[in-house]
């Protein structure tokens, strides 16, 4: 771990029992979300480290041919989490252990799933 600046931002640490989350290859998008919707993001990051396969009104597996992707060639449930409930924007991710990796980020109702 390389040594910290001064003035530097402190991650916080994760409990035991939470999932990380990487980018698979989403960072743009969630980096968008997060400037555009900031606390409804805060809550869509405790929620995926906490409960990424809960299903809920706003956190639910897909259906038909996206609802499964191949990552490292294993094939994972692809899940849709909506950071809030009446906006358009979507997350697609999957989980490996306890890992989440977002793999799309839409900041508007993606077109596959309408």
């Amino acid at each position: 771990m390389a040594a910290a600046r001064k003035g530097e931002l402190v991650p916080r640490p994760p409990k035991k029992i939470e999932y990380d989350i990487r980018f698979a290859t989403a960072e743009k998008g969630w980096r968008d979300l997060v400037a555009t919707i900031r606390n409804s993001m805060t809550e869509t990051w405790d929620f995926l480290t906490r409960t990424p396969l809960h299903t809920t009104p706003t956190n639910y597996r897909l259906k038909g041919e996206l609802g499964t992707i191949v990552r490292g060639g294993a094939t994972h449930e692809r899940w849709q989490h909506k950071p809030t409930v009446k906006g358009t924007a979507r997350i697609w991710f999957c989980v490996h252990e306890r890992t989440v990796f977002l793999e799309q980020v839409h900041s508007s109702h993606p077109n596959e799933t309408k």
